[in-house]
């Protein structure tokens, strides 16, 4: 057990909530930075499905604030900073792309600034993501792979990436950037893809709904578990040298395979339900992500643990309850 202080912006969301959780289980400290809301209840509702809201300390700051952010970190000294938070979801990115450079990208640089300047020794991870890669330039992505974003949203990422690194090597800083690949749950939001589809056959199942409206369908990603992923972010942090790792499977699969399982795991045909609607296609696709995590096991040691199919038939049996125990 350890007596350590950890800050992690973004902890009412999926990532946040399941290493709030794990570093509670290792005897951390948890501070978590959210921004202020009149839904509060609402919004920590992931650190109540986990059964830990009342184990962390929530304390209010915005990442476009950097005098709040400044005044968390001095006053809290934390000995790991973890910067989760950010405007994450990319078909929003191109309807919000101010927003989105602000918070993804402009929001990192606050809070290395304030990290920097209030408690210089704290060690920090950054969320990075492989929407940087966008269009592919080599089959598999690692860490030496060519970046080519194809959102505002992977553009803002990337710039927080670059400024993670550029902090390190011009002032020093522990801080690590994670490449993270699609990583979920069933702590997800309804508006991503897996947890849209893990609803909807779950929905359809208990005869709540009778179709399930999809994009590209063929696009093929790299699918983990986020219990797997925040692991990993923990272990850049507990590592002697600072740097930044490709966090995948190594495996991909189409977005067509993983409605197969979501909707055979409850006994459901999915061609009998699914619709193609052009609204959900994005203006630039990103066809298909692979992700080389090499590095990160021969570095750290670090590898998934769970099947995208474990994790899916997870996620919709979680649908499932949830579902029930509103009806």
């Amino acid at each position: 057990m350890t007596n350590k202080c950890a800050v992690i912006t973004g902890i009412t969301g999926q990532d946040g909530a399941y290493l709030a959780q794990l570093l509670l289980d290792k005897g951390y400290k948890v501070v978590g930075v959210v921004r202020r809301s009149s839904h509060f209840g609402v919004a920590t509702h992931r650190l109540d499905w986990l059964k830990i809201a009342d184990r962390v300390e929530l304390v209010d700051g915005d990442l476009l604030d950097l005098g709040g952010l400044s005044r968390i970190i001095r006053e809290h000294q934390p000995d790991e900073v973890y910067n989760l938070a950010a405007q994450s979801f990319v078909k929003t990115s191109w309807a919000q792309p101010s927003l989105t450079a602000q918070a993804t990208g402009v929001g990192v640089v606050n809070m290395l600034e304030a990290v920097r300047a209030e408690a210089p020794d704290a060690r920090f991870y950054q969320a990075s993501s492989s929407e940087m890669y966008g269009l592919i330039q080599e089959a598999e992505q690692s860490e030496a792979t060519p970046f080519y974003p194809r959102s505002p949203y992977a553009v803002a990422k990337l710039m927080g990436h670059w400024m993670t690194v550029n902090y390190r090597e011009s002032f020093g800083m522990f801080a690590c950037s994670g490449i993270l690949f699609n990583h979920e749950s069933p702590l997800r939001g309804l508006e991503f893809v897996t947890r849209k589809v893990t609803d909807a056959a779950a929905r359809i199942h208990l005869g709540l709904a009778d179709e399930l409206a999809m994009g590209n369908i063929d696009a093929k990603r790299d699918w983990g578990h986020a219990r797997d992923y925040v692991r990993a972010m923990w272990m850049m942090l507990q590592h002697d040298t600072p740097d930044d790792y490709v966090v995948a499977t190594g495996r991909t699969v189409t977005v067509r395979d993983m409605v197969n399982v979501a909707f055979s795991h409850v006994g459901l045909d999915p061609e009998k339900y699914l619709r193609i609607d052009p609204q959900f296609f994005r203006p630039a696709e990103v066809d298909v992500l692979l992700g080389n995590p090499d590095k990160a096991r021969r570095v750290l040691g670090w590898e998934a643990t769970t099947t995208m199919e474990d994790m899916i038939r997870e996620m919709v049996d979680a649908d499932i309850a949830r579902h029930n125990t509103v009806r």
